[in-house]
């Protein structure tokens, strides 16, 4: 534990902003928080004015000891979320940095190979980022490997079914 108090964040969040960031994210946040966790994401802890790369960066490499990385229907679409994701796999080849995995509303199958929006996302990415594909399907098979969460939204379907 020593050497996660020398760690800014205890925890680094990756995560598709537009698909959890309002939701599950924003939960799972309040209360890594509220026992006391320092938690990095990326709205809260990037003053105005710094580059956002960059901060990234020193946040997943030097100031955080556990990355945890929530999976969900568009985060393939991202290029950013690919390329944070394969920053955060290659420091836990180089040091003990955690990563924990959570599925969100997403199969760790469909992840692992790259199926329906998974699919359609890098079928985009072939025509754009042909130099990068082959690493960011070399990340997502890695982590779908790793013991992870797998968490449906329940919160949709609870709402639906009280109607």
């Amino acid at each position: 534990m020593s050497e996660i108090s020398r760690c800014t964040y205890h925890v680094f969040l990756s995560f598709r902003g537009e698909d959890t960031r309002k939701s599950f994210t924003d939960h799972l946040y309040t209360a890594l928080v509220h026992l006391g966790i320092q938690t990095f994401r990326d709205d809260e802890e990037i003053e105005r004015g710094n580059n956002i790369k960059d901060e990234i960066e020193k946040a997943i490499l030097h100031h955080s000891k556990i990355s945890i990385v929530v999976f969900s229907k568009n985060y393939a679409a991202s290029t950013w979320c690919l390329n944070e994701l394969v920053m955060i796999l290659e420091h836990k080849k180089s040091s003990k940095h955690i990563v924990l995995p959570v599925f969100y509303d997403v199969d760790p199958s469909q992840v692992k190979n790259q199926t329906g929006s998974y699919a359609e996302a890098f079928t985009q990415h072939e025509q754009n980022f042909e130099s990068m594909v082959q690493r960011w399907r070399n990340a997502l098979k890695e982590v779908a490997d790793i013991g992870g969460m797998v968490l449906q939204d329940s919160w949709n379907r609870f709402s639906h079914d009280t109607n």
